[in-house]
């Protein structure tokens, strides 16, 4: 199902779920639980959002990153989030 009939998403939420997309560290299930778009929305959305060429590098990127599939990560790393992010702090690095 394409993602404009799944749920509309504004400019905010389509730019945070790129920004998701691009890190390595950023689990497709971690984008599923918050904006409930799966992966193949996810290659969708970016299609539809990049350049040609960055969807191409991303891709290509996302191939190969082990930490974007959760299946494929190395055991002990079941978070979405850094552990030096507080709980809402828009992805700003806690005081230490």
């Amino acid at each position: 199902m394409p993602v404009a009939q799944k749920t509309e998403l504004d400019d905010i939420a389509i730019d945070r779920i790129i920004e998701m997309a691009w890190e390595d560290r950023t689990p497709f299930d971690a984008i599923k639980f918050q904006f409930g778009l799966a992966e193949a929305d996810v290659k969708a959305l970016m299609k539809k959002e990049l350049k040609f060429s960055s969807y191409k590098l991303w891709r290509k990127r996302v191939e190969n990153c082990k930490t974007k599939h959760t299946a494929k990560r190395v055991e002990g790393i079941d978070r979405f989030k850094c552990n030096l992010q507080r709980a809402i702090s828009n992805n700003k690095i806690s005081k230490r």
